[in-house]
């Protein structure tokens, strides 16, 4: 019986990988029918009541409107804003200063640059901007979200100053983040020191279908990529806690990653071929407003800043759409969307956009944005059918009887499954935290380990979610290759995935002795 009902939870789910991947689906589509086939479950075989289910669709379409639909929109139309007044055109010009090798470039943008958003505003900015930017330099739009794809996954457990590891410590009531951040970063490691080595692959591949070829003199620049996050990532864990591990890790890597890219030999295989310009202070500065307004405002009103956050978070609602348990707190104005709109909004000004500008650009990122947002109500709903009504608990209740002592194999899986139903670290953060606490517990394991393992399959299941996957392609105008763009960045995903599992039994037998 719990195998049944175990294959009848993973039904919505199995519906969105084969509708996607055989009958390549357009992902809206494919993601409201797995909405209407967990509400049929949901009804039918749980036996959840209609008002359950009908407010659980609520709070899904209410919580995908905001903050996610709100800060996807603000952050595409920030970097929309940028392209017609041209400032990337000049913040294009300044990284081809630092190099016009394809690989650099591809580094600098997807990896340091994404990694940025990540820390900053998270919520799918970390791929849409920096997608749109490489497609912005000349790069084939499909190999732009595939290497944003790949760059995003696992800063994803320190995206938006630390939410998903914040809320996965508060969900354990571990005390701090900083044992678990620790944790997390060790874990991740070895894949924060692969990913720049894969990028660097793919980016090969694409220009001539020789991705190993493409490593040659780039070792130093890879190498560097890699260990400039993971040290301070463990460094700000250990002493300061999860809110600004990945600022800190990206802007460091951004310091080591520009002299070692300078000092490359040019390879006219792999060179943009664009005319040097030079750009002054005063025009970056300029370019860059937008990207500087959205620093400062998320860093000041973020928890590192808490006389301004508290006061800011009286502007809030709480609702309990189904019970009185669960609670969804709604914030009004301290929420990354907003503060990214206020940043267009003065960075456009500074670059002298003018107010039909402004209105043109936005009406265009709404259409530009309308697939990806129909994507994310219905798996957003999708979510809280399978959460309220108690799949996500049979899925977990399987896994945990089926494996036993070596649970920590499919404790990674768990949090992929969250990541890629609800294409959010936090909400995988929510939905089997919990578990993974009371696994260990049960199992005489590591806590912090094995808490930890959710987040590294949060890593992998970032990076094939159909939310993730449908604002990339959103942001660089190719909707509906959303199956082709699956089947690339699937296989990577499967190998993390085995790869983190196996880093998770070797760990957790370490630990245990």
């Amino acid at each position: 019986m719990i195998f049944v009902r175990f294959l009848l939870a993973m039904l919505p789910i199995i519906w969105l990988i084969v509708a996607m991947m055989a009958l390549k689906w357009p992902t809206w589509k494919a993601a409201l029918g797995s909405a209407l086939i967990a509400v049929v479950e949901a009804l039918v075989f749980w036996h959840t009541s209609v008002h359950v289910v009908a407010m659980s669709v609520v709070e899904g379409l209410c919580m995908a409107l905001w903050p996610i639909v709100l800060v996807i929109i603000a952050a595409v139309f920030l970097y929309n804003l940028v392209v017609k007044t041209g400032g990337m055109d000049v913040i294009k010009q300044m990284l081809m200063g630092i190099s016009f090798d394809k690989r650099v470039l591809v580094l600098l943008v997807a990896w340091c640059f994404g990694g940025f958003m990540e820390g900053m505003a998270g919520f799918g900015t970390a791929i849409a901007i920096p997608a749109g930017m490489l497609t912005a330099m000349g790069f084939p739009a499909l190999f732009s979200c595939l290497v944003c794809l790949m760059a995003n996954g696992c800063p994803t457990p320190w995206g938006s100053i630390g939410i998903p590891t914040v809320t996965l410590a508060n969900m354990v009531d571990f005390p701090t983040t900083t044992a678990l951040s620790t944790m997390q970063v060790i874990q991740l490691a070895p894949f924060f020191m692969l990913i720049p080595i894969l990028m660097v692959f793919m980016t090969g591949k694409m220009v001539n279908g020789k991705g190993t070829a493409a490593w040659k003199g780039m070792w130093p620049l890879m190498i560097g990529a890699g260990l400039s996050f993971i040290i301070p990532m463990l460094i700000v864990s250990r002493f300061v806690g999860a809110e600004l591990v990945m600022i800190v890790a990206s802007i460091c890597s951004f310091a080591v990653c520009i002299p070692l890219a300078k000092k490359i030999k040019p390879d006219p295989l792999y060179e943009m071929k664009t005319e040097k310009k030079h750009v002054s202070v005063h025009d970056l500065l300029i370019a860059a407003a937008p990207f500087i307004c959205v620093f400062v405002f998320l860093l000041l009103t973020s928890k590192l800043v808490a006389p301004i956050n508290t006061w800011l978070s009286q502007f809030s609602t709480t609702v309990h759409f189904v019970n009185d348990e669960s609670a969804t707190t709604f914030a009004w104005v301290n929420t990354p969307g907003i503060w990214i709109f206020l940043s267009a909004l003065i960075g456009g000004r500074i670059q002298k956009a003018s107010w039909p500008v402004f209105g043109e650009v936005f009406k265009a990122t709404l259409k530009q944005m309308a697939p990806s947002v129909y994507v994310m109500l219905a798996v957003l709903a999708c979510a809280k059918v399978m959460i309220y009504s108690g799949m996500i608990s049979d899925i977990s209740a399987f896994a945990i009887a089926m494996t036993g002592t070596v649970y920590p194999i499919v404790a990674p899986w768990l949090g992929f499954l969250g990541t890629f139903v609800t294409g959010s670290g936090t909400t995988s953060s929510v939905l089997f935290g919990r578990v993974q606490l009371d696994a260990a517990i049960a199992l005489n394991f590591d806590k912090y380990w094995v808490v930890g393992l959710n987040s590294l399959g949060v890593g992998a299941g970032k990076m094939v979610s159909p939310q993730s996957i449908s604002i990339a392609l959103a942001a660089v105008n190719k909707q509906g290759e959303d199956s082709r763009l699956l089947k690339d960045i699937m296989p990577y995903a499967l190998a993390f995935l085995i790869l983190m599992s196996i880093i998770a039994e070797v760990g957790s037998l370490l630990i245990h002795g």
